[in-house]
């Protein structure tokens, strides 16, 4: 057995890796042959056998039935004979293993009835419902229907409904639309084999009276108890005839609607059904003429499955061995045993119960494959493993005792010994040629390991381990080396520090020198890894007989016990000391928020952790629906004490929800808030706050316009919040007032044919809510409606600037002839042959008397008027006078530019340039000089083509732009670089 091992050819009984599964043959198909897999990993390998409803198949050379490997092939199946259970059977020397039982089932459709469907006649708006009686088939079916012909299919739209049950067609309120004959068209689906069939026609007629409505009836209803499995889905089917057409509803009624519900209306499904989902169900049809309801149960089943199996297990010849399964599932599984294929039940040294197999005194034919069985009526499941009885001599081979045993002088050692044996071996220990027994210093326990105890170099020497069985028996010797003790000779200290400090614990040692030395670190006894310290921890010396640790930045979570372990392969010893680490305060505890004001409340909290100093006084901070930042609030006591544990928070605004959070802070600093508390609301109060920027004005005749700002919730202070507006004449005595609901309103519009135009009134606003009013705003002065201005500016002159401007200039209308604030002066300009409607405007703001005008037409004449306006609009026009802009400017640029360098200056001239007869008159050149494309340009001025311009003695080059200016503007521009050596 042992050289097995080592060469990796253990032997070991079939484990399945492959097994067959249930399987659907679709009769006719094309296919002549179906494969039942079977496969299963063994040494050596398995050969396999095949059972049919329990009983052993006959593999002949001319039966149907063929063995490829493990695989059950049968050739030309027959429903009549094959269809069935069947199961694999494994085996080699080392056992046998059955697999899970596949059933073999054949897919079938048969042809509906060649029977003529009877004709069905119905009152126009009655429901009706259509059989479809399908023939003969396996497995289930998918069904539609036909109206008329092929393939006009009818939807399923909620007056119309398919049950996929049992085929029928429901319509729950018939229309003219439904006359016509109707077929049922059955699928089925069989892995990508699908096929089809349809029934005779059945007419619909239709009775033509005036449909009545009624109550809803339902006719297609889910049967009182549905069993489902965990895992599947579950569809329930619900349709009811009425007039209007019934609403469906679904209900639980002994618990929540899941999450898992899909769809509506005729159909609940639920996907993936859990043990949650059982229970009642109820459909409810409603329409206006009343309901109808149906109830029944959905019932969870469950497969079994394993939750507790066996495993290999190699056992002792002569011991006791107790293996159990255990399984779920609905209804209770319940639990069989196998031994080599064969039932299990209780004899002699075998006891069988339930889930639980029990061996008294092992013995070598006990050995096998095994397999507990879990079964219920929805399925089985299988689960195998091996027993191996083992009968051994001992053997150290594989576990001798160590050769050199390294021990510390005064410590203890411990020596195993534990040869392979079966059954276990009695063992004995010599040192040298005396034989020890337990002893004050001596001791050997029961598996045979020997413990020595306050060593000595006496102790020096060979010892040996006896083991025997009645198989045989061997020894193992190994020897005691005794060596110094390793001791702590610099322990570390106790500290207290603060957050962010560092510290070094010390920790010194003395050990054997010919022995390697270790130093370890934990913190309340876990091992500090430094790799994942965060920097926090490092090493402080590579010393070997140092292994001070170095806190770096230290933290709150540093605090806590440190020990310090110096270790050699023989022995070690500790050495702790506490650091207490000071910081800020933990977070308070459980804010509670009582006796709850319109503008106060009391907090109390309970104390969080002080972190080693006292909490030194509190601070409380608050956040509202408007705002996510934290903000401190103002208390009484002003400054909470550090042993207080309830204050009141006051200065709140009323009607607002808050929430509230407490921080403590000591001599380190602030530390983490509480949790926040629940979220309240203080009660409401009248408004404290006038509305502001009040103003107005503007508006259609016999109108004042009152504006102001909303109030911002943080002032509304209650419920049912608004504005009342009070208005009166200047100089009159008696006040109106208008209620304004509602926080967003801006505006209140006052209209009254009495009102003269641009009439001053005194107006004030104040707020109110459902507590009372607030106080009322300073009385500001606003204006009724305006009135356009009535007189027109005079004199108005218009003059040519360039071809696409003019300047227009104009005398005021006087201030006191506008009622209302004179705002500015609009110029309307067309051409000559436009209306006045299409002309083009230009606004002036203020009191200027001219304007600029650009963006006209060269050579063109316009007509020029000018009106007053103010916020009621435009007042008359002033008379019209006309304005020709001038021709436009050459289009065409100066050309044969060309220079001389002459001393400090450059002479550059060029062709003169002759206005077209439709262009205006050429009066002078423009040039712009730039030495450089960074220096900012000079403009020169020239009455003829010829200029000379003055240089630097250091001049290279320059950029001459030239182009011809006159009444109509400037000209196309012409662009050269000059460069000195070159004359063009």
């Amino acid at each position: 057995v042992w050289c097995q091992a080592q060469s990796g050819t253990r032997s070991y009984g079939p484990v399945f890796e492959e097994q067959p599964s249930h399987t659907l043959f679709p009769e006719g198909s094309a296919e002549e042959k179906v494969t039942l897999s079977c496969r299963a990993r063994a040494n050596p390998p398995a050969t396999y056998r095949w059972k049919m409803n329990g009983t052993e198949l006959k593999l002949e050379p001319d039966s149907r039935y063929r063995l490829v490997a493990g695989d059950l092939v049968i050739s030309n199946p027959v429903k009549a004979k094959d269809s069935g259970s069947y199961q694999c059977v494994a085996s080699n020397s080392r056992g046998t293993v059955v697999s899970r039982e596949a059933s073999l089932r054949f897919g079938f459709l048969q042809e509906f009835s060649a029977e003529e469907r009877d004709p069905v006649k119905i009152t126009e708006g009655w429901g009706v419902m259509f059989t479809c009686s399908p023939p003969p088939h396996y497995p289930g079916l998918s069904y539609r229907w036909l109206l008329n012909e092929f393939p006009n299919f009818i939807p399923a739209d909620g007056r119309r409904f398919i049950s996929q049950t049992t085929g029928n067609l429901y319509i729950a309120k018939t229309e003219a639309s439904d006359l016509g004959n109707y077929s049922c068209f059955a699928t089925s689906h069989i892995d990508f084999i699908t096929k089809s069939v349809f029934s005779k026609f059945s007419r619909l007629s239709l009775a033509a009276e005036d449909a009545r409505q009624f109550a809803p009836s339902i006719k297609a209803r889910f049967p009182a108890d549905t069993y489902a499995l965990t895992g599947q889905a579950v569809t329930l089917e619900c349709f009811a005839f009425g007039n209007p057409v019934p609403q469906i509803k679904w209900r639980k009624l002994d618990g929540p609607q899941s999450s898992k519900w899909i769809g509506s209306e005729p159909l609940l499904q639920i996907q993936h059904a859990g043990f949650e989902d059982e229970g009642t169900y109820e459909c409810e049809a409603e329409n206006a003429k009343g309901r109808d309801t149906h109830q029944g149960r959905i019932i969870i089943h469950a497969q079994p499955d394993w939750l507790d199996v066996i495993s290999d297990t190699e056992a002792d010849i002569g011991s006791d061995l107790r293996w159990s399964c255990a399984a779920s599932g609905k209804p209770r599984p319940t639990v069989r045993w196998l031994r080599d294929g064969q039932p299990l039940t209780s004899q002699n040294r075998i006891e069988v119960s339930g889930g639980e197999l029990r061996f008294s005194k092992l013995l070598l034919e006990d050995s096998g494959m095994y397999q507990c069985v879990a079964e219920n009526k929805h399925g089985t499941v299988y689960a195998s493993a091996e027993l191996t009885v083992q009968a051994l001599a001992p053997d150290f081979r594989l576990n001798p005792v160590k050769r050199l045993i390294p021990a510390a002088r005064s410590g203890k050692v411990i020596i195993p010994c534990q040869p392979r044996a079966a059954p276990k071996a009695t063992v004995l220990w010599t040192k040298g040629t005396e034989l020890l027994v337990n002893s004050s210093r001596v001791t050997i326990t029961a598996d045979g390991t020997l413990i020595l105890q306050n060593i000595s170099k006496s102790d020096e020497g060979k010892y040996t381990c006896f083991a025997e069985n009645f198989m045989g028996k061997a020894n193992s010797t190994g020897i005691l080396s005794v060596r110094d003790a390793t001791k702590i000779t610099l322990a570390p200290s106790s500290a207290d520090i603060n957050v962010g400090e560092n510290l070094t614990l010390q920790c010194h040692a003395s050990h054997d020198p010919t022995m390697d030395l270790t130093f370890t670190w934990s913190l309340d006894d876990f091992p500090i890894d430094f790799d994942k310290s965060e920097g926090h921890y490092r090493r402080a010396s590579a010393k070997e007989a140092i292994g001070d640790l170095s806190i770096s930045n230290a933290q709150l979570r540093h605090s806590g016990r440190y020990t310090c372990t110096a270790q050699t392969v023989v022995d070690s010893a500790s050495e702790s000391a506490t650091l207490t680490v000071r910081g800020p305060p933990g977070p308070p505890g459980g804010v509670v928020v009582r006796d709850i004001g319109d503008t106060s409340v009391q907090l109390s909290w309970s104390r969080g952790f002080d972190n080693h100093s006292p909490i030194a006084r509190y601070l409380i901070e608050a956040r509202t629906l408007l705002s996510s930042q934290w903000k401190q609030m103002r208390t009484n006591p002003v400054n909470i004490e550090g042993n207080a544990e309830t204050a009141q928070v006051v200065n709140l605004i009323p009607w607002m929800d808050y929430e509230f959070r407490v921080l403590a802070s000591n001599i380190l600093g602030i530390g983490e808030p509480s949790l926040p508390s629940s979220k309240i609301r203080t009660k409401e109060a009248a408004p404290t706050v006038a509305p502001s920027g009040l103003g107005g004005g503007g508006g259609a005749p016999n109108e004042l316009i009152i504006t102001w700002t909303p109030t911002l919730r943080d002032y509304q202070n209650g419920d049912g919040f608004g504005y009342i507006v009070s208005f009166r004449r200047k100089g009159s005595q008696a006040w109106l007032r208008a209620r304004v609901p509602h926080a967003e309103s801006l505006h209140f519009v006052y209209r009254n044919e009495s009102i003269a135009p641009y009439t001053p009134f005194e107006v004030k606003i104040k707020a109110y809510n459902s507590k009372g009013e607030g106080p009322e705003s300073l009385t500001a002065i606003v204006y009724s409606a305006e009135e356009e201005p009535k007189v027109a500016p005079y004199r108005v002159i218009a003059k040519s600037v360039l071809s696409s401007e003019m300047d227009v200039s104009w005398e005021p209308v006087e201030q006191g002839e506008v009622t209302g604030v004179l705002l500015g002066y609009e110029i309307r300009y067309w051409k000559d042959g436009d209306k006045e409607e299409a002309a083009d405007r230009v606004r002036t703001a203020g009191l200027v008397t001219s304007a600029h005008v650009t963006g006209l037409n060269p050579n063109t004449n316009y007509h020029v008027s000018v009106r007053a306006y103010n916020r009621a609009g435009t007042g008359p026009p002033s008379p019209s006078t006309n304005v020709t802009t001038t021709r436009p400017p050459p289009k065409r640029p100066p050309g044969n530019i060309s220079w001389t360098f002459s001393g400090s200056t450059v002479s550059i001239k060029w062709d003169p340039v002759v206005a077209m007869a439709d262009e205006s008159a050429v009066t002078g050149y423009k040039m712009l000089y730039r030495q450089d494309s960074h220096s900012a340009p000079t403009l020169y001025l020239a009455s003829k083509s010829r200029i000379d311009i003055p240089i630097p003695e250091d001049f290279t080059h320059a950029f001459v732009q030239i182009r011809v200016t006159g009444p109509g503007g400037d000209g196309t521009p012409a662009e050269v670089h000059i460069v000195r050596n070159s004359g063009t």
